[in-house]
C-alpha cells in the first residue's frame, strides 16, 4: 500500500519541497525545489549508513546469536537504517561465533531493526604494533580463511595492514573478489599506503586513529590517505579526531564518510562493558581502556551528523556523509539516496536535527 510523506526532501538533486510516495521501495518525489532554510519544514533525508559497528544496548557483535539483532535495533533508533557488523580481532572460534550470529541476522532483518548488509572484519590482519584496543591475537592473512568466514557471512569489508609479509597481494586477491579492503592499524608508511590503493585497496580504516600520522618530511599512512584516497572513514564524536583534523580530510578525500565504531556503551548508562575479550569503560563521554586509551566509541549516526552541521558542514554535505558516500563505497546503488526505485530508507528530523521518525524499507519504527 502506497503511503506519502511531506516535507524538505533532500533528493540526488538537491532540496525539493513536497511529498515522498512509498511502500517498501519509493514510488515517486513530487515538488518543487527549496531553499530548506526558508520554511520551517521537517527535513526528510536517506537513512545513515554506518560500516562500522561494534555494538550497541550493552551487547557486543562478537557474542553472536541474537547479539546482531539488539544491536541493529539500538542504531535503527537513531536513524540508521543499513550497517556492517564489525569484528574484533581474536581467535579463531571467537570470530566463528561471532559470524554464526551476524550470518542469521544478515538472512532475516528483525521487525525495528537496520538491515545488516554483511561483515566488516575489522580483524585479525592487522599489525600488533598498532593494536589501539584491539586485544593481541593479530596474525597473518589467509585466503582461504577470508573464504571460509564468507561462507558464514557475507565479507563486504576488511581492514588489513598491507605492510606484513604477503598482505600485499590479499589486498589484490580481495579487491578482484569484490571485497572492499581498507587501511587501518597498521604502521606501514605513506609509500605502503601508495602501494596497498595501487594494489586495490579503497579507502581507510578511522582515519587518523591507529596509523602513522603526517610529518611534513615524513607523510606516513595519514598522508598517503590525504594525498591519494577517494574514500576513508572517520569517527565525527569529536574526540577521536579533532575538528580541525576532520576538516582537513574533508578538503582532502572528496568522499570522507562517517561510522561511529561504536561499542556495547552506545545508548547506554557510564560503567563496564565487552570489547570483544577486552573490557571497556564509558566514561568521560567516550569509551576507554583501563589505561585510558580510546577504545571505540559511544557515537549514533544522528549524533554524527549533528555534529557535523556544529562543525560548518552544510546539512546536505553532512548526509551525504552519513549515508550516500558509504553506500556507493559498498556498491549500493538503492540504498543512501532519496529517489524512485531505491529502498524506502529515509529518516524524519525536527529543525534541531532531532529523529523524529525512521523508516526502513517501508517500515516506520
Amino acid at each position: 500500500m502506497t503511503r506519502s510523506i511531506t516535507g524538505n526532501i533532500l533528493t540526488p538533486d538537491g532540496w525539493v519541497r513536497g511529498a515522498l510516495r512509498y511502500d517498501a521501495r519509493i514510488d515517486a518525489i513530487e515538488g518543487s525545489p527549496i531553499d530548506p532554510d526558508t520554511n520551517g519544514d521537517d527535513y526528510i533525508l536517506p537513512g545513515f549508513i554506518d560500516v562500522h559497528v561494534h555494538g550497541g544496548a550493552g551487547r557486543d557483535m562478537m557474542e553472536g546469536g541474537d547479539a546482531p539483532h539488539v544491536i541493529a535495533a539500538l542504531h535503527a533508533k537513531h536513524g540508521t537504517t543499513s550497517l556492517l557488523a564489525t569484528t574484533m580481532t581474536a581467535p579463531i572460534e571467537d570470530i566463528e561465533r561471532a559470524l554464526a550470529g551476524i550470518g542469521a541476522a544478515c538472512a532475516a532483518r528483525g521487525k525495528g531493526e537496520a538491515r545488516i548488509l554483511g561483515v566488516h572484519l575489522e580483524g585479525p590482519y592487522i599489525n600488533s604494533g598498532k593494536l589501539g584496543a584491539q586485544p593481541p591475537f593479530a596474525r597473518e592473512a589467509s585466503l582461504d580463511e577470508v573464504k571460509r568466514f564468507d561462507a558464514q557471512a557475507p565479507m563486504k569489508l576488511i581492514t588489513v595492514a598491507p605492510e606484513i609479509d604477503g598482505h600485499m597481494e590479499l589486498v589484490r586477491q580481495l579487491a578482484d573478489a569484490g571485497i572492499r579492503v581498507q587501511v587501518g592499524h597498521t604502521t606501514g608508511d605513506y609509500e605502503v599506503g601508495v602501494a596497498a590503493l595501487a594494489h586495490g585497496a579503497a579507502g581507510f580504516t578511522h582515519l587518523f586513529n591507529a596509523m602513522p600520522g603526517l610529518h611534513h618530511r615524513d607523510p606516513g599512512m595519514v598522508g598517503a590517505a590525504l594525498a591519494h584516497a577517494e574514500y576513508a572513514e572517520i569517527i565525527p564524536d569529536l574526540l577521536h579526531v579533532h575538528p580541525g583534523a576532520i576538516k582537513t580530510a574533508l578538503r582532502c578525500i572528496p568522499k570522507l564518510f562517517c561510522v561511529t565504531d561504536s561499542t556495547a556503551a552506545a545508548g547506554m548508562p557510564d560503567g563496564e562493558y565487552m570489547l570483544g575479550r577486552q573490557v571497556v569503560y564509558k566514561c568521560m563521554g567516550g569509551v576507554r581502556l583501563a589505561n585510558g586509551g580510546l577504545a571505540g566509541s559511544t557515537l549514533t549516526m544522528d549524533q554524527a551528523l549533528r555534529n557535523l552541521v556544529s562543525i560548518g558542514l552544510t546539512l546536505a554535505d553532512a548526509s551525504r556523509r552519513v549515508s550516500t558516500h558509504a553506500a556507493d563505497y559498498l556498491g549500493e546503488t538503492l540504498r543512501g539516496r532519496l529517489a524512485p526505485g531505491c529502498h524506502a530508507d529515509f529518516v524524519v528530523l525536527d529543525r534541531d536535527l532531532n529523529i523524529k521518525a525512521v523508516h526502513i524499507e517501508g517500515e516506520v519504527l
